[in-house]
């Protein structure tokens, strides 16, 4: 005891070299608290060392060497009252602070989070991730967070940190009004979404959030299911193509195996035969297809009547359907020199040039020849 205050009085040099990845804070342990006047402070990169006094904080040293003097612990020196600097040890506690970046910190939901979809409906959701974060205001983070522990790690914290996570990711959820397969495609978005959410609450204890990750959204293991299906039924898509393609790794199995049994070969032509009724009844043009020729076979299309205009005396007269001119014929009224013309002709000619009047022409007899004397 008497050794440790002796060499207190001649040499003081305050610093940490962290063996550890986890501690966060770390106070550096003397005699009595005492440190010399004069005594040397090295900060290293990655850490801050912090001065408290009957539990206030007062000086704050970033990286760098130190000369420890009234000049360079104004609050310190402020709080102690030296007005005229001071020549013996004084007492204060001094943390030092790791300010690096604490990476693959993990979070994950131990419960489903439920949220409603507009095309599931209620879902729940399990969800995971990593985050990083590190001490942005080291007085803050003792004050807020270490008290007096004298040596304060990763793992006492992070439970804390977990939970805020956990909560806030949450209201994220039902906060982005995104839909679940939304969700799982844009990880990327939701965790700027969520990081932002959280932020605000570890500046509050003196930590930054410097990076945070949503890994994996996973629906329940029954809409995965009908996600499945879904895929498979895309995937099949064209149902005709796909008994092709079943059809024709048959057939070259069957090469394989010539001497095969011949029941199988049946049950596989059966198979064939009604997958292919599978997939005409399927395919939605096939299904048109079978409705028109059905259409077609019911309900002839209503035929269009013939008529014709006729010339006569120089005046074009009509039209005149082909009973009327039949009657037109048989009186005499229409020979096979009379022009006449129908919907579709180039122009007017004999009707004895045309089909369905010369037809009626050949039906009239030709006049009686005089009596032979």
């Amino acid at each position: 005891m008497i050794w440790n205050k002796l060499k207190n009085e001649f040499i003081d040099i305050i610093e940490w070299i962290d063996s550890s990845n986890d501690t966060m804070v770390y106070r550096f342990e003397r005699y009595q608290n005492e440190i010399k006047n004069g005594a040397k402070l090295t900060v290293r990169p990655g850490q801050a060392a912090v001065f408290i006094n009957e539990g206030k904080i007062a000086d704050v040293f970033r990286e760098g060497m130190y000369t420890l003097n009234t000049e360079n612990l104004p609050i310190l020196a402020t709080l102690k009252g030296w007005k005229y600097g001071f020549n013996s040890p004084f007492k204060a506690e001094v943390y030092f602070v790791k300010t690096t970046e604490f990476v693959n910190l993990g979070w994950g939901t131990q419960n489903p989070i439920p949220k409603r979809d507009p095309e599931f409906g209620m879902v729940r959701l399990r969800a995971f991730g990593t985050y990083q974060i590190k001490i942005s205001d080291p007085g803050l983070f003792i004050e807020k967070i270490v008290g007096t522990d004298g040596n304060f790690t990763q793992e006492q914290i992070t439970g804390q940190l977990r939970s805020i996570v956990l909560t806030r990711f949450s209201d994220s959820l039902g906060e982005l009004q995104m839909p679940m397969l939304d969700l799982i495609t844009q990880y990327d978005e939701v965790s700027k979404a969520v990081q932002t959410k959280i932020k605000p609450e570890f500046d509050e204890y003196g930590i930054e959030l410097t990076k945070f990750l949503v890994n994996n959204i996973t629906p329940p293991k029954e809409v995965e299911e009908i996600m499945d299906k879904r895929t498979s039924m895309g995937i099949v898509g064209n149902m005709q193509q796909y008994t092709q393609f079943q059809a024709a790794n048959a057939m070259e199995a069957a090469a394989k195996n010539p001497g095969g049994d011949a029941g199988a070969g049946i049950g596989m032509g059966m198979g064939f035969a009604m997958a292919g009724q599978m997939a005409q009844s399927m395919n939605p043009l096939n299904q048109q297809n079978q409705a028109n020729q059905a259409g077609n076979q019911a309900v002839p299309p209503p035929l269009t009547p013939v008529s014709f205009h006729i010339a006569l005396n120089g005046q074009q007269a009509g039209p005149f359907d082909m009973n009327t001119i039949s009657n037109m014929v048989k009186s005499g009224q229409l020979n096979g020199d009379t022009l006449v013309w129908k919907q579709g002709m180039a122009g007017w000619e004999k009707a004895s040039t045309v089909s369905e009047i010369s037809a009626l022409l050949n039906q009239v007899p030709p006049p009686v020849p005089p009596p032979i004397v």
